[in-house]
């Protein structure tokens, strides 16, 4: 009888090593997808990302860019998963001197990282902070991308995340955030038929007309002045590649200083005649009432479906989607009429 519980109790304790010698994820088991690096900003489902990485030097340092090593394991829709070594760095001139966490770039293409490889490098949009707040602006500012890619192609588009971050020295605890990931800059001139312009000094009215007009009214309704075409600042230039000398397109990006967004951190600019970003100031360059009326249009036409993505937007409180409909709405209030139409977008229109 003794010799029979022996047995039993030797079978128990084998089978508990077994269980407890067993990974938390084998990849190897898993269904493991090839990336497409343009169908993945197509994807509207949101991924889980473990990223690992020595965040206390990623804080404390986040002013040096310099590249340091970390983990990234993506779990996609179709239950999919990649994990494989890539190297990040901090980036953002306001984020790394004014935040705690720095906005990122992750570097994936790499020998040790062949699965993930084709998505190159990418700009990684996180909260300025770890707080429910900062959360919450970082999903107002999603929100003004996916608007624009309503309106027109000739934009970037975004890929929302939701990131486990581990710090690899445990002198940070685990936490999570939403964030997401912005397409490359070469990626969407390429979808564009178009290649970045660089190191070329363009005043606005250097661009193509017709794309600086629909980009500042859209800076307009958003409620965003943190932008310029002459230094590049928040704002990438492109032209077709079959055409080498014709006047680029502007691709605006970085909304987090928008009115619509309403971030604690946000200010105007000292010579701006505003005291707050809620105020909208019309930065673009006088046109035709034809020429305003004609891109008003595009913006009357895509109203529904700008409300819809908003409203439909349940990560965000209902209290907080309402407050951003409240918000377009006084746009939507302004272009109705013809004469302030003429007033904001011509007779206040900037003219240097």
């Amino acid at each position: 009888m003794r010799e029979k519980r022996s047995y039993i109790f030797l079978v128990l304790l084998m089978n508990g090593l077994i269980i407890s010698a067993q990974p938390a994820l084998n990849t190897n088991t898993l269904p493991v997808r090839k990336l497409n690096s343009a169908l993945f900003f197509q994807e509207e489902q949101m991924i889980s990302m473990d990223l690992s990485t020595d965040l206390k030097k990623l804080t404390s340092e986040k002013k040096l860019e310099t590249y340091q090593p970390a983990t990234v394991t993506c779990r996609f829709p179709d239950s999919s998963v990649i994990s494989e070594p890539i190297r990040l760095t901090a980036r953002g001139e306001f984020r790394r001197t004014e935040c705690y966490v720095p906005s990122i770039k992750l570097d994936f293409k790499s020998a040790a990282s062949p699965k993930l490889s084709p998505l190159s490098k990418l700009k990684l949009v996180v909260g300025c902070g770890v707080r429910a707040d900062d959360e919450k602006l970082l999903l107002k500012e999603f929100l003004i991308y996916k608007m624009y890619n309503i309106l027109t192609e000739k934009s970037f588009r975004v890929r929302l995340l939701h990131i486990n971050y581990t710090d690899t020295r445990k002198k940070i605890r685990s936490y999570s955030q939403y964030g997401f990931l912005i397409e490359d800059v070469d990626k969407m001139a390429k979808r564009n038929k178009c290649s970045e312009v660089e190191k070329q000094v363009f005043k606005s009215e250097m661009t193509d007309r017709e794309q600086m007009t629909l980009v500042a009214i859209f800076q307009y309704m958003i409620g965003n002045t943190d932008w310029s075409v002459p230094n590049y600042h928040n704002i990438k230039l492109m032209r077709p590649v079959t055409d080498s000398i014709s006047f680029p397109y502007t691709v605006p990006y970085d909304f987090d200083f928008a009115g619509l967004v309403d971030a604690h951190y946000a200010i105007p600019y000292e010579n701006l005649p505003i005291t707050s970003v809620r105020q909208r100031l019309y930065r673009g360059y006088p046109r035709t009432l034809q020429e305003v009326q004609r891109t008003l249009d595009i913006f009357r036409e895509k109203r529904e479906a700008i409300n819809k993505l908003v409203m439909s937007f349940e990560l965000l409180h209902i209290r907080q989607r309402k407050d951003m409909i409240s918000y377009l709405d006084e746009f939507y209030e302004t272009i109705k009429s013809t004469g302030l139409v003429k007033r904001t977008f011509i007779d206040d229109a900037r003219t240097n």
